[in-house]
């Protein structure tokens, strides 16, 4: 493998979110060290649009390394305080490392007319948002904007996908605004009904979505499993080629649902920049909140190594082995839409 490198995604000026503390969006590589030219993943961890989790990044990407793709982990904007609404930030994001990696195929040997995006829950979210609104995206900076957006497939793992009645709420929250309910304190979110129309994606499927595969547990207890179902029933009836997997057990954010997965063998959590950063304001006083939420968030928060204990994590055999579905069905979507 080459030498891991952190790729910045956006100029300097052309990236603005009011929380990121000198954050800014990145895609991190595994490349192959030879020359050969090679499919690409870019993998798209979940988090509920509040932190962008490394239990998703560089294992998964080591994974598809292994199978034959040269792959990269994108580590894209998140709201952790709910203070500033994402709005259509993260699929910027998206779009920019797309558009990047096309722009620099030969360089990283990628084929730029088979690449994959991979996504976990929110990131699932981020990543089907993309395969069916890739038209409303466009880049400001003019080196992009003959370069196509639009993945070639994707991979959706249990994925965030309705802003109905089976919503994962938070997500929509941190995507789109929220405010405390007066009478309960719970989170409300404060989007327009416009805006929950568009970013409820099985409504929004058309005969030009990417090819997908999607996977699920019957017993996710964090995003209803009727979210996979959503998506790939309108799949069917637009005639988007696509697999559904739903597995009869396991908890929510899975990963590999593997061994390396269940002891922390994830690799470096590098996709937790932007909280650290944030962490670091807070203790700064930089980010204006009472004294009693500071100590609050620094309490849950303060102490990154304990943000990702495994000790509930539990493999499975059964869900582990949706890498090698994934990879055989995108050799067959291959064939049935490359050119």
């Amino acid at each position: 493998m080459k030498q891991q490198e952190k790729i910045t995604i956006w100029k300097e000026n052309e990236y603005d979110y009011p929380l990121a503390f000198g954050f800014v969006p990145n895609i991190v590589s595994y490349l192959h060290d030879d020359e050969q030219i090679r499919p690409c993943m870019l993998v798209v961890p979940g988090g509920g649009y509040c932190v962008v989790s490394p239990t998703e990044g560089e294992i998964v990407a080591k994974k598809f390394y292994e199978k034959g793709y040269q792959a990269f982990v994108l580590t894209y904007t998140t709201n952790m305080l709910m203070m500033e609404p994402l709005k259509k930030q993260p699929m910027q994001d998206l779009s920019r490392a797309i558009r990047y990696i096309r722009k620099h195929a030969e360089e990283f040997c990628v084929d730029p007319e088979k690449l994959v995006i991979c996504g976990f829950s929110a990131g699932g979210h981020l990543c089907a948002s993309v395969c069916v609104h890739y038209g409303d995206v466009q880049d400001e900076c003019e080196e992009y904007q003959n370069i196509s957006n639009r993945p070639d497939a994707a991979i959706l793992s249990y994925p965030v996908i309705t802003s109905g009645e089976k919503a994962h709420k938070g997500s929509f929250c941190a995507l789109l605004g929220m405010k405390p309910d007066p009478e309960t304190g719970e989170p409300v979110c404060t989007a327009s009904d416009e805006e929950l129309e568009y970013m409820s994606l099985e409504k929004h499927v058309t005969p030009d979505t990417p090819p997908c595969f999607l996977w699920q547990t019957v017993t996710d207890e964090a995003v209803p499993v009727e979210n996979s179902y959503m998506f790939a029933e309108s799949c069917r009836k637009n005639g988007v080629l696509h697999a559904h997997h739903v597995f009869s057990q396991g908890k929510h954010g899975l990963s590999l649902a593997n061994d390396d997965w269940k002891e922390g063998r994830y690799g470096e959590p590098y996709t937790m920049e932007q909280t650290t950063n944030l962490v670091q304001a807070v203790r700064d006083g930089k980010v204006p909140m009472p004294e009693d939420a500071k100590e609050a968030f620094l309490k849950n928060f303060g102490d990154m190594q304990n943000l990702n204990d495994g000790s509930d994590r539990q493999p499975s055999k059964e869900v582990a082995v949706w890498p090698d579905l994934a990879a055989e069905w995108l050799e067959y979507a291959c064939k049935m839409t490359c050119n």
